[in-house]
């Protein structure tokens, strides 16, 4: 079975990207999260998501520095870097900016939360945590943008 080379469809990508997250995933049913990103000459970020789950940082164009708890590591294409959970990791661009992809597991969604009853009072309202995009509740209880998409929350 042979199939189209994804080399263009990403050449295409970067041509137009101007900054930023310029490209995810978005299929329902996929067990991964990816997206695309570009940070500009000599910015640096830290891609979003959480810890607890490994994460493979392509390196598509440009050239950069990833910052891990090992030290520094030189970016540029082909690179391909794994990080293993909770690795914690930040992306510094070199001169010419660097454009990325980074992948990881999906998260399976959360169960719905089950009211509760009696003398508890009522639950906690968590509607705050939850992407007006895309539906899905933060992890972290303090978070500020949306783990999946990347839109601010609501405070």
């Amino acid at each position: 079975m042979t199939h189209p080379p994804a080399g263009p469809v990403l050449a295409a990508l970067v041509s137009r990207a101007t900054g930023g997250r310029y490209w995810r995933l978005d299929r329902p049913g996929a067990g991964l999260d990816a997206e695309a990103m570009h940070i500009p000459p000599g910015a640096a970020a830290e891609p979003p998501g959480d810890r607890s789950r490994d994460v493979l940082v392509i390196a598509l164009d440009g050239g950069g520095r990833l910052r891990t708890p090992g030290g520094w590591l030189e970016l540029a294409p082909p690179a391909a870097v794994w990080l293993p959970p909770a690795a914690g990791y930040r992306l510094h661009a070199g001169e010419a900016g660097l454009h990325c992809v980074t992948v990881r597991p999906r998260r399976p969604a959360a169960p719905p939360a089950l009211p509760t009853t009696g003398a508890t009072g009522e639950p906690a309202c968590l509607l705050h945590q939850v992407c007006a995009e895309c539906g899905r509740m933060a992890t972290e209880s303090d978070a500020r943008y949306c783990n999946r998409c990347g839109n601010p929350l609501e405070r």
